[in-house]
């Protein structure tokens, strides 16, 4: 069997099954902040303050993003290891995905829980 250097020992099955985990979870945050806004009526700064103050909307909101994460790295991966042939090429963008991937994990952590 030929081994992938870039797949962490993944295979087909692990990146579906985390693709439709990470969909549902986006899933259910969306219907999630739409109940929100449609049950909220006129939101002010304090209301909205108090909604992503609690403890389960930081939490949801955490997961929303390491799933949007997840779903963002393993489509792109795909992508780059269909498209790019020069592995020299895909390994650099590859790399830059990471680090964007990161910057936005690390943001949205800071922004989040420094409140």
């Amino acid at each position: 069997m030929v081994k992938h250097v870039s797949s962490f020992g993944r295979n087909g099955v692990h990146d579906f099954l985390l693709i439709r985990a990470s969909a549902i979870i986006m899933t259910l945050y969306t219907i999630y902040i739409v109940a929100f806004f449609m049950f909220s009526g006129d939101i002010s700064y304090l209301e909205w303050t108090q909604f992503f103050g609690g403890t389960f909307t930081k939490v949801f909101t955490m997961l929303a993003l390491v799933s949007v994460l997840i779903h963002a790295w393993i489509g792109l991966w795909q992508v780059l290891t269909d498209y790019i042939k020069c592995a020299k090429l895909r390994g650099g963008l590859q790399l830059g995905v990471i680090a964007v991937l990161f910057g936005y994990l690390f943001s949205g952590l800071f922004i989040l829980w420094g409140v």
